[in-house]
């Protein structure tokens, strides 16, 4: 039996992860702050409360050292430098980072989506060749991109397997793009504006494949970087089609050729052109294999989060889908606009 260590393991990813190695034989120590327990973990897992901000807790919880730590939390040279330090007493690292790093070849990325003729062109599929942005603390991905950079350095140190995951999707997700058609389906729309076609195709990313990655990285130390996305890269229509499938209804796509129309139209997977990623070297480097496909999953998610609204306002349920993608059900707006294109 060999140690493992799990930073984040109360995490939509982090729970997955803690049970997959647990009963592929490892003893897993399991961090949170909260210091709970997953109900599906197996007995042996031991739960410790640690904030991984106080590097203290983190090294006692490290204790005389690990084979493997696994971060799911990790942003930043401070997180990374902070990894690093225990480089004595771990033998490799796992560490989640984001396939929004990535930036095209004329430097456009998701920090400059929003700018005229700013969202990237990325070749199809991306593979881990691709540029990333230039490290920063400004925002999410140069946090990443700085987080990657410095544990790469680092890689003679301390062994790391950094996993660029896609659109997450699972359960205990805080940022769930499946609301946007559970909570439709709740409310009885039973027509749905598409912008780009419904056509976009944004990279989805299971817990449970993620959580495989992990299972097979931990056991071979190694310095590399891999994509973490499923097999296939569903378009909206599809996952929206899937959806209605585990819900039971039936509904009607009134398709836009071109971006939405004041809001009308957008989802959080429209993208104007394809973001789909590369799993070529996962299976070459680690033996990879898919264990779920995207639409296996969606009974879990879809029953998750109507569990999560029940009786309660989407933005009090989700208040990070709230933050980051503003009103994503302004019914009125659309009703709107569906009459005017009638007339």
């Amino acid at each position: 039996m060999t140690r493992a260590v799990v930073l984040g393991a109360s995490g939509q990813i982090g729970r997955v992860a803690v049970g997959a190695l647990a009963r592929d034989g490892w003893e897993v120590t399991a961090l949170s702050r909260s210091g709970g327990r997953d109900a599906g973990w197996p007995e042996e897992v031991r739960a410790v409360t640690c904030d991984r901000e106080d590097d203290a807790a983190l090294s006692a919880a490290v204790g005389d050292g690990c084979d493997v730590l696994v971060d799911m939390v990790a942003f930043g040279e401070g997180h990374a430098r902070q990894l690093v330090s225990l480089a004595g007493r771990v033998g490799s690292a796992v560490v989640i980072s984001s396939m929004s790093v990535y930036e095209d070849d004329k430097g456009r990325n998701f920090d400059t989506q929003a700018e005229p003729d700013g969202f990237p062109e990325y070749p199809v599929p991306v593979t881990e060749e691709q540029r990333t942005v230039p490290p920063g603390d400004t925002s999410y991905i140069t946090r990443k991109t700085a987080l990657e950079r410095e544990l790469l350095a680092a890689g003679d140190r301390l062994p790391v397997t950094l996993l660029r995951a896609g659109a997450v999707h699972g359960p205990y997700c805080r940022t769930p793009r499946e609301l946007y058609f559970v909570k439709r389906n709740l409310d009885g729309r039973r027509r749905r504006v598409l912008a780009y076609g419904g056509a976009s195709r944004f990279h989805p990313a299971s817990v449970h494949n993620i959580a495989e990655l992990i299972r097979l990285a931990a056991p071979r130390p190694g310095t590399r970087v891999l994509n973490a996305v499923d097999e296939e890269a569903p378009t909206v229509a599809e996952i929206g089609a899937a959806i209605d499938a585990v819900m039971g209804v039936e509904t009607e796509d009134v398709l836009l050729d071109g971006p939405p129309a004041g809001g009308v139209g957008d989802t959080p997977w429209s993208v104007p052109v394809p973001v789909v990623c590369d799993m070529t070297a996962a299976r070459r480097e680690l033996g990879y294999r898919p264990v779920v496909e995207y639409a296996e999953t969606l009974p879990e998610t879809v029953a998750f989060i109507e569990e999560r609204l029940a009786g309660r306002d989407w933005r009090e349920a989700y208040p990070k889908m709230s933050a980051n993608y503003g009103d994503l059900f302004d019914y009125a707006a659309e009703d709107a606009w569906l009459a005017t294109r009638r007339a």
